[in-house]
C-alpha cells in the first residue's frame, strides 16, 4: 500500500518541494509553502466550503497588526503570517528617486518586521516575533505591502523573507535559529519586494532579481551556509522559484525577463534557458508530468510550455518548448495547474481561460466572471473546484472537471485581499489587510 500510495503521489506531482523529516503524506496535508503542497495551487487532500459571508461559515476571524500580502501557510495547528507593522512618530515624507517611479507610496514612518503564529482551531495569536526595524528604503508601489514573500516552512522550521531586511529562520514556537543579510534591493520602479523562498529538502532557494546585480543563491536550510550563489543577467522579477525533480534530478526554475531557466540544485549550473517572456515578471511557473508552465505580461505577452526531457542549454525555437502563447496571459496572479488543465487569469483582470496543458488550445472559455475585477491573489483548486478571490472581497467558485466554468457560488468579506488563500482539509484561510479568515462549515 505504501508503493502505491508513493507512486500516485508521483505521477501527479513532479515535485515543486521535497521534504526531510516529515513524509510526504504530512507534506500533502498541510499548506506550507507559497502556492500549496504541490507548488500548483492544488490542495489533493482538501475540501473547503463552497459558500461563506461575513455571518456563513466563519468559525474565527481574527485582526492583523500592520500590513503584509505575504499568503498564510499552514503546518499543522499552526498558521504562520509575515506583516509590517508602522510604528513611532510621523517623519518627513521622502519618494525615492527610482528610472520609471510611479504611483508609490512616500515614506513616513519606521516599521517593525514581523513573523507571527496563529492557531489554527481558535484563531489566537500565539506569538510574534520583530525580526528587523526600521525606515524602508522603498515603500513600493501604492498596491504592495512591504511584507509581501510569502513564509515556507518545513514543520520544524519556518522561514520569513524580507527582502532588504533580511531572511530569517525561526522554529516553530518562534524562536529566532539564524538571520542572513543579503544587502539592499532597488526594484524597478521602487515598486517594491515580494518574490518568496522556496524549500526542498535540505536547500533553501532565494531569487534576488532587482535592477542592480541579480542573483540565485541557494542555502543550507538548518544553518542559513551558503551553498552557492549565481549571477543572474536580469532585472527586476517578483517570481517564486520552483524546484522540480527530474530524470532522478532536481533543478531550481526561474523566470526572468532575458531567459527562463532550469538550474541545478546541487551547484547551481544552468541546465536550460529559454527566451520568450516579458520584463517585470511576477506570476510564479508550475510544473507536473515532465512539464514547466511560465507565463508573463507587462509590455509584451507570452506563455511557455516547457518538456524538460531533453532540456540543455538554449532551446528558444526547438522542440522541448511545446507550445507558446500570446494573449490572455498572466501577470500578478500565478497560474493554476489541476489534473491536465492550466488556468489562466488574463494579466489581473476577471477573465479565465482554461488551457490543455499539452495544447495550449482553450478548454473552453475564456471565461467572464461578473463581479470580478482586480485579481492579485492567485486562484487556488480543491475537490474539483477552483476559487478566485478579488481584491475587493469577492472569491467566486467554479467548477473543474466535465462542467468545468460552471459558476457555483459568488462569496464576499469585507476587507482587501491580494494574498492568496490557503487549504487545508475542510478549512479555507484568507488574509486580508485587516483580518485572517478561517473559513470551514464545522
Amino acid at each position: 500500500m505504501k508503493s502505491i500510495a508513493f507512486s500516485l503521489l508521483m505521477t501527479y506531482l513532479l515535485s515543486p518541494a521535497a521534504y526531510s523529516g516529515p513524509g510526504e503524506a504530512d507534506a500533502l496535508g498541510n499548506w506550507s509553502q507559497w502556492r500549496g503542497p504541490l507548488g500548483t495551487g492544488v490542495a489533493p487532500n482538501a475540501n473547503p466550503p463552497v459558500e461563506w459571508s461575513e455571518t456563513k461559515n466563519i468559525r474565527w476571524k481574527t485582526a492583523l497588526p500592520g500590513k503584509g500580502h505575504a499568503s498564510p501557510v499552514v503546518w499543522g495547528d499552526r498558521i504562520f503570517l509575515l506583516t509590517a507593522i508602522p510604528y513611532g512618530d510621523v517623519v518627513k515624507p521622502r519618494i525615492p528617486n527610482r528610472p520609471g517611479a510611479h504611483d508609490n507610496l512616500a515614506l513616513t514612518k519606521q516599521h517593525e518586521y514581523v513573523a507571527l503564529a496563529v492557531n489554527r482551531k481558535t484563531g489566537k495569536i500565539l506569538w510574534q516575533e520583530t525580526l528587523s526595524k526600521g525606515l524602508p528604503h522603498e515603500a513600493g508601489h501604492v498596491s504592495a505591502s512591504l511584507a509581501s514573500a510569502s513564509p515556507v516552512t518545513d514543520g520544524e522550521r519556518v522561514y520569513a523573507f524580507f527582502g532588504s531586511r533580511g531572511l530569517y529562520c525561526l522554529d516553530t514556537n518562534g524562536k529566532l535559529v539564524w538571520k542572513k543579510d543579503l544587502g539592499e534591493m532597488h526594484s524597478k520602479h521602487g515598486h517594491g519586494e515580494g518574490s518568496s523562498p522556496a524549500l526542498h529538502g535540505e536547500t533553501l532557494i532565494v531569487n534576488w532579481d532587482h535592477e542592480e546585480q541579480s542573483f540565485l543563491l541557494a542555502l543550507d536550510k538548518r544553518t542559513g551556509k551558503q551553498l552557492w550563489r549565481v549571477a543572474r543577467t536580469e532585472d527586476t522579477s517578483w517570481s517564486t522559484p520552483i524546484v522540480v525533480e527530474h530524470g532522478g534530478k532536481a533543478q531550481v526554475i526561474v523566470p526572468g525577463t532575458n531567459r527562463l531557466r532550469g538550474y541545478d540544485i546541487a551547484t547551481g549550473a544552468i541546465i536550460w534557458e529559454c527566451g520568450g517572456l516579458s520584463s517585470n515578471v511576477v506570476a510564479s511557473p508550475v510544473a507536473a508530468n515532465g512539464m514547466v508552465f511560465s507565463g508573463s505580461s507587462y509590455e509584451t505577452q507570452g506563455l511557455l510550455a516547457i518538456r524538460l526531457d531533453g532540456a540543455k542549454g538554449d532551446i528558444t525555437g526547438t522542440k522541448n518548448v511545446l507550445w507558446y502563447r500570446r494573449r490572455g496571459t498572466p501577470y500578478v496572479p500565478s497560474p493554476l495547474l489541476y489534473d491536465n488543465s492550466l488556468y489562466i487569469l488574463h494579466h489581473y483582470q476577471g477573465i479565465v481561460s482554461r488551457l490543455d496543458t499539452k495544447t495550449g488550445d482553450n478548454q473552453g472559455g475564456p471565461y467572464r466572471m461578473d463581479g470580478i475585477d482586480s485579481v492579485y491573489s492567485s486562484p487556488v483548486g480543491a475537490a474539483g473546484r477552483i476559487y478566485i478571490t478579488s481584491r475587493d472581497g469577492v472569491t467566486q467558485v467554479m467548477s473543474h472537471g466535465e462542467q468545468a466554468g460552471k459558476m457555483l457560488a459568488e462569496n464576499r468579506l469585507d476587507d482587501v485581499f491580494s494574498a492568496s488563500a490557503a487549504l487545508v482539509g475542510r478549512e479555507l484561510f484568507l488574509r486580508g489587510e485587516r483580518w485572517l479568515y478561517c473559513i470551514t462549515e464545522e
